[in-house]
């Protein structure tokens, strides 16, 4: 396994890049609305990215073929966007990627489309806890398998489960970079974080069971169970004072 450890030169740049990707979510999340195509999302958060000198990471990566991935309700990750139409009710994983200045910033949100219900609600409240609780865990000297075991135990005292099978990662320069960060685990495990990793922690989580399966289209993945997904992420470097989250932008309405 080799560990990239950025710079604070480069850090800084990736911020950059994580700027204009909750930029986007927030424009994106202005277009979320009953009606709206997943295709059109797709649209104006390609224009966006370009508009700020920013190009969409995940088009064409290992053949994908749009700019953001838009994950509707049971759908958990890489959902392709496309003719699906929202509809109240629905939520909806919007996860970005942009390369800016040869660095990358990840981020995604589940959005409400209009009034949800209150398991979804739980849901959605419940994996951003799980986030949160997973970044206070990237310290220096604490292990990757600490930061799992944060997002475990928020998941599943909250009465929803841990997609075991997806995991987040290490970023940088290139989108999928060395560690890998199962979201589940015993603690004190794994590599000792270490000031200058940069690591995408993303939670995945369902109001049902864990399990899930891959589409046809051999990119969008979905929970067996048919139960709903969320799915919260930020780019996240590892710094001698703590984690410094490098995708919440100075004022944003999204990302707490």
């Amino acid at each position: 396994m080799a560990i990239i450890r950025k710079s604070f030169a480069e850090i800084d740049q990736m911020e950059l890049a994580g700027r204009v990707v909750v930029d986007t979510l927030e424009l994106v999340g202005e277009h979320i609305k009953p009606g709206v195509t997943t295709a059109a999302l797709d649209a104006v958060a390609d224009e966006f990215i370009r508009s700020r000198g920013g190009t969409p990471t995940f088009l064409g990566y290992r053949g994908y073929p749009a700019s953001i991935c838009t994950s509707p309700n049971a759908m958990v990750v890489h959902g392709i966007p496309g003719p699906y139409t929202l509809e109240g009710g629905d939520i909806l994983s919007v996860d970005v990627g942009v390369t800016l200045g040869g660095f990358v910033g990840d981020s995604a949100y589940t959005f409400p489309v209009g009034e949800i219900s209150d398991e979804a609600r739980a849901l959605l409240d419940v994996c951003q806890t799980a986030l949160a609780a997973g970044i206070e865990q990237a310290q220096a000297g604490n292990r990757i398998s600490d930061i799992g075991h944060a997002i475990q135990t928020v998941t599943e005292e909250g009465g929803f489960s841990v997609v075991r099978s997806l995991v987040g990662h290490g970023v940088g320069r290139s989108m999928h970079e060395d560690p890998q960060i199962p979201n589940f685990g015993d603690p004190g495990r794994g590599p000792v974080l270490q000031p200058g990793m940069t690591l995408a922690i993303e939670p995945m989580i369902t109001a049902g069971g864990p399990d899930v399966y891959l589409h046809d289209d051999e990119w969008s993945i979905s929970t067996d169970d048919g139960s709903l997904a969320a799915h919260f992420e930020h780019t996240v470097a590892v710094t001698e004072n703590g984690p410094r989250i490098l995708t919440r932008g100075v004022e944003t309405s999204l990302l707490r």
